[in-house]
């Protein structure tokens, strides 16, 4: 369908590409990935026909057509209504239903066959465009992504540029075009809308190309990988986690080549140094010299992950209670979002708060700050210090103040020494700490304000969105950060992986009250869904310290031990499987680690490919197992 053969682009003196390949067929779902600054947006531009590559092509069927969502559309505007906005992508339909209008009118003075037969034409044309259900679709996709059925006929201009961007993502999606190009789709949905999006593009009919920091969106909606790195594109058969892994092999593996290609380089250039003076050896000496000269060097591996190695510090810990909201109540005009809500936060709580945009999760983070007036008590704990850090943070930096002196701002009392190792995980490193705040990304940002946030030694943290505008690896430096953090924190996010890796409380507004479930994300979100499987739901005012149960029959109590037997068998089976498939691995992985074994480089690849296989049916295998033990799990509490 498209194919990009042999690309370079440069911006100045700087490759962003050089000599890129990359083939993309009609159902692709790819997800495209790297770090910032390696040029994932700027080949969707070049795909696009924005920017022209300097050599190479990029060439497309004739029938195909492609749907571009870009940060540029958040700076359009229209009197229309956002209903209207989204169902201009049925142009063609739309201009039918136009030429029915104005025959209807015709015919109101003209019966002739000739008027009648054209409205018959143009009627059959219509309705095998599907016209009479294309309102409903639009009505279906602007719901789907948060919008209110009262919205839909409110103008484009009266929305801020984020929701406006959302009913550009409705066109493109009614549109359906062959290739569907998404850049950062994620950044202005909320949850229920990212969830939505998700399984709409994994039904998609086209060819899909997605730029995301949303790690679990990735996951569930591609099918491939394509990697930006080194000014070149590499492949990964399978979505975001298997990219991951089979990076993290290919490393191993490149190391191991490196290694042992260094062991004989050395081994060589001794043999040569040794015998370079003597005649008789002149003959194979030239020759290890030539074969030095021939040879394709393997370079070493650069892990480009980083890890946070700080420690935090407080001056004091917390009192037991943090903050306890008593009858909170809060409103803004005649819209409430708290009425009589009660909740208290402890210390060493991790609560992920979530939902959908308009529930008042951002004024609930302030109303526990202190910051938003409310009827009701609000009572803060002995020895609490806060540091909240919200978006606008971003504009409180001091533009003219290098990198280093906005850090030693904090208060933290820490030395240059240790402000640059705290720099330097989040991704800071050397001369960058004296970059001006001024020259800096809005994700360069946001990872400074970020860093001040958590060296302050607050005991108490407030984090609204803090993975907006980071890249993937900086994404896993906040976690690991809030991982080691031995304080309370309260986050607004709609990054499933990120809530996955810190939470360990889950907040979430809900009839105008303050809801908690008292475990993980992944636990929540099996909670909910048995919730919404369930016939009847209790109304709560909040949830119950323990998973609810419900009740079950005789019949179905003995159907859930029938499968409780079955999915023991499955899991022994599986393990079975993975320990032979284990032993298979062991093996292989003693080959790999023989240097003989690259003499012979067809037997090497062999070699490899056979453990990338193996690799791969164990991954699978314990994908399996892992999901076997989940269901084994929920059955066992419902026959407890």
């Amino acid at each position: 369908m498209l194919s990009i053969s042999n690309l370079s682009y440069f911006i100045g003196g700087r490759a962003l590409y050089e000599n890129a390949n990359l083939h993309i067929k009609p159902k692709d779902k790819i997800g495209l990935v790297g770090q910032n600054g390696t040029g994932k947006s700027t080949l969707l531009r070049i795909i696009n026909g924005d920017y022209q590559a300097t050599t190479g092509e990029v060439q497309k069927a004739k029938d195909c057509t492609i749907g571009f969502l870009n940060q540029d559309l958040l700076s359009y505007q229209s009197d229309d209504s956002i209903l209207n906005v989204a169902l201009a992508a049925f142009k063609e339909t739309l201009a039918l239903q136009d030429e029915i209008d104005e025959v209807l009118h015709q015919m109101e003075t003209d019966h002739s066959e000739e008027i009648i037969n054209r409205l018959a034409y143009l009627q059959d044309r219509f309705e095998a465009n599907e016209g009479y259900t294309i309102k409903a679709k639009a009505e279906e996709v602007l719901e789907g992504i948060g919008f209110k059925t009262e919205d839909l006929q409110k103008p484009l201009r009266t929305f801020s540029g984020g929701w406006r961007m959302r009913v550009m993502l409705a066109k493109l999606l009614l549109e359906k075009p062959s290739l569907l190009m998404l850049d950062e789709p994620t950044n202005h949905l909320d949850l229920p809308s990212i969830q939505w999006v998700e399984n709409y593009l994994k039904n998609y009919e086209g060819a899909v190309i997605v730029v995301s920091h949303d790690q679990t969106f990735l996951d569930n909606c591609i099918s491939s990988t394509v990697e930006v790195a080194n000014q070149t594109l590499t492949l990964y058969p399978g979505n975001y986690s298997f990219y991951k892994e089979e990076k993290k092999l290919r490393m191993e593996l490149q190391q191991n080549a490196y290694e042992n290609q260094q062991q004989m380089i050395k081994q060589t250039e001794r043999f040569i140094e040794r015998f370079r003076a003597k005649a008789t050896k002149s003959n194979q000496v030239q020759s290890r010299i030539k074969a030095l000269d021939r040879m394709e060097r393997v370079n070493e591996v650069v892990n480009d992950e980083a890890f946070v190695n700080f420690k935090f510090k407080f001056s004091q810990k917390s009192g037991r209670d943090v903050v306890v909201l008593d009858q909170v109540s809060k409103a803004y005009g005649a819209l409430t979002i708290l009425k009589n809500t009660s909740a208290r936060i402890e210390r060493g709580d991790k609560i992920a708060l979530i939902g959908a945009n308009g529930k008042g999760k951002s004024t609930l983070l302030r109303i526990i700050d202190g910051s938003e007036k409310i009827e009701g008590k609000r009572t803060e704990g002995h020895n609490v210090i806060k540091s909240f850090f919200a978006q606008h943070q971003l504009e409180a930096l001091t533009l003219d103040n290098e990198i280093l002196q906005e850090m030693a701002q904090a208060g933290s009392a820490k030395t240059d020494t240790e402000l640059r190792g705290v720099l330097g995980c989040f991704l800071f490193s050397n001369d960058e700490v004296y970059k001006k705040i001024k020259v800096l990304s809005g994700g360069e940002k946001s990872r400074v304000a970020l860093a001040k946030t958590l060296i302050s030694e607050a005991n108490f943290l407030l984090l609204d969105e803090p993975t907006n505008h980071l890249d993937f690896q900086s994404v896993n430096i906040l976690i690991q950060a809030l991982q080691q953090y031995e304080g309370t924190f309260v986050t607004v996010s709609h990054d499933r992986h990120f809530i996955r890796g810190v939470a360990n409380k889950i907040w979430y507004i809900e009839d105008q009250q303050i809801k908690e479930y008292p475990g993980t994300y992944d636990e929540y979100e099996f909670w909910r869904s048995q919730q919404q499987q369930s016939p009847v739901k209790e109304e709560v005012k909040s949830l119950p310290k323990e998973k609810p149960k419900p009740s079950q029959s005789d019949a179905e109590l003995q159907q859930a031990k029938k499968e409780l037997k079955r999915l023991e068998r499955d899991l022994e089976e599986s393990e079975g499987k993975m320990e032979k498939l284990e032993s298979q691995k062991e093996k292989l992985e003693l080959e790999l680690a023989d240097p003989n074994l690259y003499a012979d480089e067809q037997k090497a690849q062999q070699v490899q490919q056979q453990y990338q296989s193996i690799q791969a049916q164990l991954e699978q295998v314990t994908q399996t197992w892992e999901k076997l033990v989940d269901e084994i799990s929920a059955l066992q509490e419902v026959l407890a």
